[in-house]
């Protein structure tokens, strides 16, 4: 599994154009060999000849284009010359610096670039948090020229002074406005303040919004912006539907169209994490090998059900728009917004699941009457219509079950109940204390009282009785 389609000679740029038309290195191309890689995508076509001349580069293309590739492949060639087999961790210093928003995406990149280093002297690795520190920490001591990581573990890292970024030369910035959109501003900031100050900066992303560009220009150093398609454009291999069903008949809708469709390896998509373990648990009742994946999980939950999705093992993986971004399954079908996405932009992402380095895909969506806001905000932002489909022969659960029931006193089945007499009502009695029907008795005076109790009392003390020295005489 890769997390970066590249394009093989059933889909070049052009006839000519090869990866080893870039000049990488020997080791390099060995390991694209390895894994069949003949031809770049239009991303990585345009993006390596300028990262590799230094530039620094805003890179925009919609998901699934081989953006990875893009920036990690020339970046090894560029650390190449540090390359060594020391076990000194002076002689590996981090030279190069990829941020990504997610714990997944991470995860994925870092295993691309382990990949395309594998012939090589260079040292990679890969934090994030959710889990233990200490082997992170002792890989980092260690020494590695290439670090992924997620903003906020890479600070705690920095706090335990177990990683030193004072000779960093390379800054990626992956699915960078993402990470602008999860609140990680104060955290880039932070970082690019630890870097330093001359350094190469790259910024790879799907979109670019108003507040990235913004970013941008407070870091980069008159960079080069490469769009192979214009922004927020979705994918031509992916064919987009849209049902609408009533709000209570949204999961089993999903697990209707699963089923006729023989649907495997899908993502579907839910706005809430809540949402998206109510949805996993209806189809595993449905009989769909299917699991949750949100941020309540935590990270070995979620790694571990990725891996079983990736092995097939799991058929559906619901998921929050923690997975939105960087998961790549080779081959997947389809996938489906059980929910329509707040944010249009990520319904760009979301569906550029599927469809990926020239394979075809589908996505489907449901909507209810209330998203119908959200629905014209997607569509102005793709400058397209959804296709509108009826979903023929879906009949929701509890509809089904209210047929059975009319159908079934219709035939007379409810007669015998509906015919028996009804009972009298009788309204429970109540426990009555015995107590309390007594007549009244006066209390007795405290004289009298007094006189009671000691009278009681003498007679409870034991009588003086005379002896004589023959003792006591028997009592008759």
């Amino acid at each position: 599994m890769t997390d970066t389609p590249l394009q093989t000679a059933a889909e070049p740029v052009a006839d000519t154009l090869r990866f080893d038309s870039f000049g990488l290195a020997p080791e390099i191309l060995r390991a694209l060999n390895d894994q069949g890689y003949v031809h770049p995508t239009p991303i990585q076509a345009q993006a390596i000849p300028v990262v590799l001349q230094g530039r620094d580069v805003m890179g925009a293309a919609q998901t699934g284009t081989g953006k990875t590739a893009g920036f990690s492949l020339p970046i090894i060639q560029l650390l190449m010359a540090h390359a060594n087999n020391s076990a000194s961790p002076a002689r590996h210093p981090v030279r190069a610096l990829i941020l990504t928003p997610t714990r997944e995406l991470a995860d994925q990149v870092a295993e691309n670039v382990k990949a395309y280093s594998r012939h090589t002297h260079l040292r990679a690795t890969v934090v994030f948090g959710g889990v233990d520190m200490a082997p992170q920490t002792a890989i980092l001591r260690n020494g590695v020229e290439i670090v992924i990581a997620t903003p906020g573990r890479l600070l705690d890292h920095v706090q335990q002074k177990t990683v030193n970024l004072s000779q960093t030369q390379i800054l990626i910035m992956d699915e960078a406005d993402r990470m602008l959109d999860m609140g990680f501003l104060p955290d880039l900031q932070r970082i690019i303040n630890l870097l330093p100050k001359q350094r190469q900066n790259l910024m790879f992303s799907a979109t670019f919004s108003p507040e990235i560009k913004k970013l941008s220009a407070s870091f980069l150093n008159d960079p080069v912006t490469i769009e192979v398609a214009r922004s927020n454009a979705t994918s031509e291999n992916v064919t987009q539907v849209l049902y609408k069903v009533a709000e209570d008949e949204k999961r089993d809708a999903v697990a209707f169209i699963i089923r006729e469709r023989g649907l495997k390896q899908v993502i579907v998509f839910s706005n809430t994490k809540i949402g998206a373990s109510r949805v996993a648990v209806h189809l595993v009742k449905q009989g769909i090998k299917a699991t949750a994946i949100h941020g309540d999980k935590s990270q070995q939950e979620r790694m571990a059900a990725l891996e079983a999705f990736k092995r097939g093992e799991v058929e559906i993986l619901v998921a929050t728009d923690v997975a939105a971004r960087g998961l790549d399954i080779s081959e997947m079908p389809c996938v489906i917004n059980f929910d329509l996405p707040y944010n249009a932009e990520d319904y760009v992402h979301r569906i550029g699941r599927t469809g990926r380095a020239g394979a075809k895909g589908d996505a489907i969506s449901l909507h209810t009457d209330k998203d119908e806001r959200l629905l014209v905000d997607i569509e102005k932002l793709i400058k397209q219509k959804i296709v509108r489909l009826q979903l023929a022969g879906f009949i929701a659960t509890s509809l089904h079950t209210e047929r059975k029931v009319a159908s079934f006193v219709e035939r007379g089945g409810m007669n015998k109940q509906l015919d028996r007499p009804a009972r009298s009502y009788q309204a429970p009695r109540e426990k009555v204390d015995p107590w309390f029907l007594k007549p009244y008795e006066p209390s007795a005076s405290p004289a009298q009282v007094t006189v009671a109790l000691g009278a009681k009392a003498d007679a409870a003390k034991p009588q003086k009785r005379a002896a004589l020295l023959g003792g006591f005489g028997k009592i008759s």
